[in-house]
């Protein structure tokens, strides 16, 4: 395979690439608030979906606003929408606030020679330092942390709000080695100029994935906790200091129509409720009635249904297809299929009645205890796919190098 090395690109270079409809790689992309300072230079003409602050913050929004022409519009007025993936003009039709960088999006990079991020690649795998190291294992872990930075500070450049930067999963188990990557990965990203206050780092949601999160925040590096499948996760994340919170509401529903067995799932489906929905709205009401800083994020939303009932939610990943309906929905008021009214609200929050046994201080034993099959299933999976995504980087790298003229 032919790799080209050459400066990387500018913020405007980039920005000028997908514009003439070069962007040709996936990224998965979620949003935060975006500092006021950052420049973005992607065509005026097109419009930015997010969450205005003074709806979103509002207790009580009203069911539909002036110039709200379509149901994306109306929703967008209580939760920021974000795309769950952006590819090619589809970064056009709906520019991310922010981003991911993972293993998944390196993958897809490496299989893509002409795509704008090939050459952040190309400089890690040109990197000196990694070259120099002893052991074939030391140099690929050092050209996959300089490839996924590289790609995290380009990304940077294109987006208004924070880039989440994927923490190698494969240490999802030791709280020690965690805050040590993420050490490694803050350096790499001083050295290109990257501030601190545009970063997340992405861990899973384990106990000691949870006990790094809060090591972290308290040094002041924000975090990302993901995978999370129940409410007793979400709430020793929030107790954690967690800058943001995942949920994955359609893997929950899915896992819970091929099994049974888990209390948690069982209760909300007795009550008729969506299991993924009704933890969304437990942990929302739970951050914000005992005053937590984190966000709360949920992801795998499968239809315009689920995005309805979540109305209120700091964000919501949504699929191209949802988003495209959404955008293609003139805005009724009162609309008897769907209702623009925010669902999940700080003041509502208030009310909600907690069990003595959910307002314990969480630690690794109680945590245990308290998450059942699904959320131990899925957290595993979610941990394994990831492990696996970043030995396949690894190997591939491997395979690739050294580069040309290297």
């Amino acid at each position: 395979m032919t790799l080209s090395l050459q400066s990387p690109p500018s913020a405007a270079a980039l920005s000028a690439s997908i514009q003439k409809g070069r962007w040709k790689t996936v990224a998965v992309g979620f949003s935060v608030a975006p500092p006021p300072s950052v420049n973005f230079t992607l065509r005026r003409s097109i419009p930015r979906i997010h969450a205005s602050a003074s709806s979103s913050s509002s207790p009580s929004s009203p069911s539909l606003g002036a110039g709200e022409n379509n149901e994306l519009d109306a929703v967008s007025a209580f939760s920021e929408i974000v795309p769950d993936t952006v590819v090619f003009d589809d970064f056009e039709r709906f520019p991310p606030t922010a981003a991911t960088v993972s293993s998944a999006l390196l993958l897809g990079i490496c299989g893509l020679p002409d795509t704008i991020f090939r050459n952040a690649v190309d400089m890690a795998l040109a990197d000196s330092t990694c070259a120099g190291l002893d052991t074939t294992e030391s140099k690929l872990s050092c050209f996959f942390d300089k490839a996924i930075v590289n790609v995290g500070g380009d990304l940077v450049k294109l987006v208004p709000g924070r880039v989440s930067t994927e923490v190698d999963a494969r240490l999802a188990y030791d709280t020690n080695a965690i805050i040590r990557k993420v050490h490694d990965l803050l350096r790499l990203y001083n050295e290109i100029d990257v501030p601190h206050d545009r970063l997340l780092f992405k861990i899973p949601a384990t106990w000691q994935g949870i006990e790094a999160a809060k090591l972290l925040e308290s040094e002041g590096i924000q975090t990302h906790l993901t995978f999370v499948y129940s409410f007793a996760q979400a709430a020793a994340a929030a107790q954690a200091g967690a800058s943001v919170i995942q949920i994955f509401v359609g893997r929950l529903r899915d896992w819970a129509r091929n099994h049974s067995g888990d209390t948690e799932i069982e209760t909300a489906v007795k009550s008729g409720e969506d299991p993924g929905l009704a933890l969304v709205r437990r942990s929302y009401n739970y951050i914000h009635k005992y005053g937590y800083k984190s966000k709360l994020m949920a992801a795998a939303v499968r239809n315009k249904q689920d995005l309805f009932s979540l109305l209120g939610v700091d964000y919501v990943i949504a699929p191209l297809k949802v988003l495209q309906s959404l955008k293609d929905s003139p805005a009724v008021p009162d609309d008897e299929k769907y209702s623009f009214v925010r669902k999940l609200t700080p003041e509502t929050a208030t009310h909600y009645n907690f069990t003595n046994k959910e307002l314990i201080k969480w630690d690794q034993l109680s945590l245990a205890s308290a998450m059942g099959p699904a959320s131990v299933e899925l957290l595993s999976a979610g941990v394994e796919g990831y492990a696996n995504q970043a030995k396949r980087v690894e190997e591939l790298f491997g395979k690739i190098w050294p580069p040309p003229n290297v």
